[in-house]
């Protein structure tokens, strides 16, 4: 099953909203088979490892990392494959939670004869899938918060300068979050401030859909958002009727979506449900500390990346990673839980999911 869940990281970015699955086909003893999903579209774990096999599987074992599953969508059951190859044993990580399989694929395996194990490693297979998971089960995005701060809680100098509060190797991790992500968020003063790509600068990495909050409508036309539009899929969320401005920005290969007002804002939590309707399974924010605190306040936020740098800028007036006003006591804090830290270069990333999130439906 280890290997089966290093193969399914292999598909991490290409697979979304499908989740990462792997499979490895194992017969007296030695692995005859493996493969994982690969893509969107393209055949799933088990067909691919059956694909792959060097020896004729009957009889065999084949461990996979979450159900197989049991109905026809963009490609056939794997469990009808998994039937017609003779497997003896399945070995199952996790079962799946859509609800056109939801142990259904189990339970027609077993039907066919074949012995099933559930359970293996399933904490690990787990992990792998938090994105698909959540999005299942709770019908929105997982959104996951990234900012990059001083010691001292700064994003920026106090005239503005943020460029760069990280080194190389901390970059270099981002961008290998924006391939995993399905989407990235930001806010119109990052796209006014900074004039940003917002795409996935790593070896044959995944460019996210970009996902620009801009309440009036104030990107300039020029900006490098507009002008690769017709590259990257880019959608600006506004509140604004202004129907000059959304035709210029259709016509640059912009999707316009009018979302619901929120204090004068883009309605977080309604622009999450526009997102899910186009099946956008994931979100990094990369948003100043004004678009921070709305999506905080919209308690969408499931992780939390933060980049610290030892460096430390000081300054009243210099921004933090959330703006706004705050919470008046402890208890209404954002706690984060299963910290983990790595070293990045001369800096470190903390990394931990937020505890007070959408109750699990």
């Amino acid at each position: 099953m280890e290997r089966a869940i290093s193969l399914a990281k292999k598909g991490i970015g290409w697979t979304n909203p499908n989740p990462l699955v792997g499979a490895v086909i194992v017969k007296e003893g030695e692995i005859i088979g493996e493969g994982y999903h690969e893509k969107i579209g393209g055949l799933h774990a088990e067909r691919n490892a059956l694909k792959n096999c060097i020896k004729d599987p009957k009889d065999a074992d084949i461990y996979v990392t979450l159900e197989p599953c049991c109905h026809y969508g963009k490609t056939p059951p794997c469990t009808e494959a998994i039937i017609n190859s003779k497997i003896r044993r399945v070995f199952v990580g996790n079962l799946d939670p859509n609800p056109k399989v939801a142990g259904k694929g189990i339970q027609l395996l077993k039907d066919n004869g074949i012995e099933v194990i559930t359970g293996v490693m399933e904490e690990e297979c787990r992990k792998l899938n938090d994105i698909f998971f959540h999005y299942i089960q709770n019908d929105i995005p997982y959104v996951a918060l990234k900012y990059a701060m001083t010691l001292d809680g700064k994003i920026a100098t106090s005239i503005g300068e943020s460029q760069w509060i990280t080194g190389r190797e901390a970059r270099k991790h981002v961008h290998e979050l924006r391939h995993r992500y399905a989407a990235i968020m930001a806010g119109i003063g990052t796209v006014l401030a900074d004039d940003p790509m917002l795409n996935a600068r790593i070896e044959n990495g995944h460019d996210p859909i970009r996902v620009i909050c801009d309440s009036q409508l104030q990107i300039p036309l020029e900006s490098k958002i507009v002008q690769t539009a017709k590259e990257i899929p880019t959608i600006i969320a506004t509140i604004s009727e202004e129907h000059e401005k959304k035709q210029k920005l259709s016509k640059a290969g912009c999707s316009v979506i009018k979302v619901e007002e929120e204090n004068g804002h883009v309605s977080i939590r309604k622009l999450m449900e526009e997102l899910r309707k186009r099946e956008i399974d994931s979100v990094l924010v990369e948003g100043g500390g004004i678009l921070n605190e709305s999506v905080i306040q919209s308690r969408c936020v499931q992780k939390v990346y933060a980049y610290i740098a030892p460096k430390i800028f000081g300054g009243r007036n210099a921004k933090t990673p959330i703006e706004g006003t705050g919470v008046e006591h402890i208890k209404d804090a954002l706690f984060l839980e299963h910290l983990t830290s790595k070293t990045l270069g001369n800096d470190i990333l903390l990394e931990g999911k937020v505890k007070r999130c959408l109750p699990e439906l």
